[in-house]
């Protein structure tokens, strides 16, 4: 059984920053293979693609995050990181991380952990 444990969130002050992992554990094949993504979902709202880091290396963020977050891998620990730093009341939500896999003209999420909560309030 495939299985994402998110950790890292907590309360924070606007300005702060987190680091949040992943470790992923029951893949069928190696952890370095995975393009993985860290997705997110506000109070209300639906969920938001956050950032991505495919298994080839290639990084990319969404514009509300971009220049402020940074994702990462760790093959060895099978962990997936995001440093997020000048955290904005606005980045407050549920922090998921998820296995994604092309099918050709989108990506599509094949697996999601249970989350982690991060909120940013003075």
């Amino acid at each position: 059984e495939v299985q994402l444990v998110e950790s890292g969130g907590g309360l924070v002050q606007p300005g702060g920053s987190l680091r949040l992992s992943c470790t992923a554990s029951g893949l069928p094949f190696p952890f370095k293979v995975y393009s993985m993504s860290w997705l997110r979902q506000p109070p209300g709202l639906g969920l938001e693609w956050v950032s991505r880091l495919d298994g080839g290396g290639a990084v990319d963020y969404s514009p509300s995050v971009k220049g402020r977050v940074t994702i990462s891998r760790d093959n060895d620990r099978n962990t997936l990181y995001l440093q997020m730093n000048s955290l904005k009341v606005e980045d407050t939500a549920v922090y998921y991380c998820a296995t994604i896999a092309w099918d050709g003209s989108k990506w599509l999420t094949t697996n999601r952990g249970h989350g982690t909560q991060v909120t940013v309030s003075a």
